[in-house]
């Protein structure tokens, strides 16, 4: 008996594997069913996400031209808004104009007073002025035009506005040009 359990599976005789046992052929795939399921609904699972995919790339281009639209929607009402506050200014400039100018005092007052309405009107959409001269030069907001010595200030102190500079809510419109000085 110690001979047969010492010989190798090769060896043993025909009659040692039972009928229920049969072994398996070499290479031949016994779950064939099993694997085409398997196949299946990974092919399934590939299908709907394609399918999710293209349904999302849909909604982001409808996204991207409905945020397109809002904002030239937006645009226009801003542009609306601030034409209609500026409708006043045009009027007064229109009746300065048709008026004979004799006097020059008063056109003068006339302009004087459209000028501080338009100041109103732009400071009310968020226009402000940016403060210059006699500040440290900052690139971000100011533009330099001109160097000059002057060893009464600091290095890099702004010494004349040569065109104010504006800013609305925050995002500067036209840095101000400015001269600076170097010492």
């Amino acid at each position: 008996m110690q001979e047969n359990e010492e010989m190798t599976a090769e060896e043993q005789p025909v009659d040692a594997v039972t009928d229920t046992e049969e072994a398996p052929a070499e290479g031949v795939v016994e779950d064939v069913p099993a694997e085409e399921d398997k196949t299946a609904a990974l092919e399934a699972e590939v299908q709907e996400k394609n399918d999710r995919i293209l349904r999302l790339q849909a909604d982001f281009e409808n996204f991207r031209r409905r945020t397109a639209k809002e904002k030239e929607e937006l645009a226009a009402v801003i542009t609306q808004n601030l034409l209609t506050d500026l409708l006043p200014l045009l009027d007064n400039f229109e009746r300065a104009m048709a008026v004979e100018q004799t006097d020059v005092e008063a056109f003068q007052k006339g302009v004087e007073m459209i000028f501080t309405q338009l100041r109103e009107v732009m400071e009310k959409h968020g226009l402000e002025h940016i403060d210059a001269e006699g500040q440290p030069f900052d690139p971000n907001v100011h533009q330099a035009v001109m160097r000059v010595e002057n060893p009464d200030v600091e290095d890099g102190t702004i010494t004349q506005v040569l065109q104010k500079g504006y800013q609305a809510k925050g995002r500067v419109i036209r840095p101000a040009m400015v001269q600076v000085a170097g010492n």
